[in-house]
């Protein structure tokens, strides 16, 4: 986008808002000391808008000089939407910061370190060990508090796997492949599986590879080998593509070419392909499906490469507030708010997250139904391998993109597994070696 373009939609966006009633400036206030709190969310949609606005609610009844404005842009343009307004410096207090989002906006100095208002704070206490870990950055500073976590698992149909003869789902990618293609039936619109070749593919290639190299990989860089090199670099990452990209050719509708999270999730809920790696928040929407009713689908663990490990990349998002703001201490208190108690619970629970607070493994409602897959894969750490990826690199949305475009250009024919891989690794290689 050039400068000019930039500019233009930032204006444009800019009067948007004013014209919809948000005062630009960051948080406002009235003469009797009210404060209004501008507040973006990312991950758009219409009932997480609704649980959000309720929460919202309560904070304000709690907090009676203090009104927060919910601004919900579509999901596909949230993230550039809330940079062009951090760029600005106005017009937005408290958004939603997600673990691919804060590494460039922290290092372009847009985003608030809480740390110091939060040094006190009771609610850390509460928290999972893991939602401490990501609040934190290396140099302890917070940007954002999580508000749940997301963690891949396999959506699948119950009854299309009996009735292709098999007893149980697939446990392994090789398992998958069997089974997604005994499935396949384009004649009678089924297929097996819903790929993922169009925005943020990168994610499920990466999963499949980590999986295949899971005896070697870096549990603090899951983009890293224990030796240093990249997993791009290593012989089985060849194979795990060449297992992958035969879903594609074999086993999903050829419309997946250009599937992202929607078409996928919309796949698989209107009964059309018989698997799906998503993440849990997908729970929720496939439960609400008039398609497929609740017996005929459920989940099971992340698929294990050769060596019968997976490889779970831990990625979360939670509420930040921006460096512009001009009521930094009202906002810190809603994230407080909505990071503990009733709220973080609610919050979690209607959007299928993995919780954030350390009560809810006494919950019932996460060792239940389809979620009993995850409570399987936090029970076995041995087997579903926990990893951090290299998502708050600065260069990452840089990389998701180059990333996408040349999964597009495999699987259109224009470049083969083995090139895609060597320009993986040379990329990360040069990355690291910049720092």
């Amino acid at each position: 986008m050039s400068r000019r373009k930039a500019a233009a939609v930032a204006l444009g966006l800019a009067t948007a808002l004013t014209v919809s009633g948000c005062a630009v400036g960051g948080g406002s206030g009235t003469s009797d000391g009210t404060v209004t709190l501008h507040m973006v969310e990312s991950l758009t949609n219409p009932a997480r808008t609704a649980v959000l606005k309720t929460l919202i609610g309560q904070f304000e009844k709690q907090n009676p000089k203090i009104k927060v404005d919910l601004i919900s842009p579509p999901t596909e343009q949230a993230d550039q939407k809330i940079q062009q307004m951090l760029q600005s410096g106005s017009g937005i207090d408290t958004m939603e910061v997600r673990d691919i989002t804060a590494g460039p906006w922290s290092t372009n100095g847009w985003i608030y370190d809480m740390s110091k208002e939060l040094k006190g704070w009771s609610g850390w206490d509460a928290l999972t060990d893991n939602a401490v870990k990501y609040a934190k950055d290396a140099k302890g500073r917070t940007y954002y508090i999580p508000y749940g976590f997301y963690g891949l698992s396999l959506y699948y149909r119950t009854d299309l796997v009996s009735e292709a003869g098999f007893s149980a789902p697939p446990a392994s990618w090789d398992d998958l492949l069997k089974q997604a293609t005994a499935i396949q039936d384009p004649d009678k619109r089924r297929y097996g599986y819903a790929f993922r070749g169009g925005t943020n593919a990168n994610s499920n290639a990466v999963a499949v590879i980590e999986a295949y190299v899971a005896d070697r990989i870096d549990r603090d860089n899951g983009f890293k080998l224990t030796d240093g090199k990249t997993i791009f670099s290593a012989p089985e990452a060849l194979t795990a593509l060449e297992t992958y990209f035969k879903l594609f050719k074999k086993a999903s509708p050829p419309s997946s070419v250009a599937w992202g999270y929607p078409e996928m999730v919309e796949g698989f809920s209107n009964g059309s392909t018989a698997f799906l790696l998503q993440d849990p928040e997908v729970i929720a929407t496939v439960g609400e499906s008039k398609s497929i009713t609740t017996k005929q689908w459920t989940t099971a663990p992340l698929l294990t490469g050769p060596s019968g490990k997976a490889v779970q990349p831990v990625a979360t998002a939670g509420w930040g507030i921006a460096s512009g703001s001009k009521h930094k201490a009202e906002a810190v208190k809603l994230v407080e708010f909505l990071s503990e108690g009733d709220a973080a619970t609610t919050f979690d629970k209607k959007n299928s997250l993995v919780p954030i607070l350390k009560s809810s493994a006494d919950d019932t409602f996460y060792k239940t139904g389809a979620w009993a897959s995850y409570v399987k894969m936090t029970e076995n750490p041995d087997t579903y391998i926990t990893v951090t990826q290299p998502r708050n690199s600065s260069w990452w949305t840089e990389w998701i993109q180059k990333s996408d475009s040349e999964i597009q250009k495999v699987l259109l024919g224009k470049m083969t597994p083995k090139e895609l891989l060597a320009g993986w690794d040379t990329y990360w290689t040069e990355k690291w070696k910049s720092q």
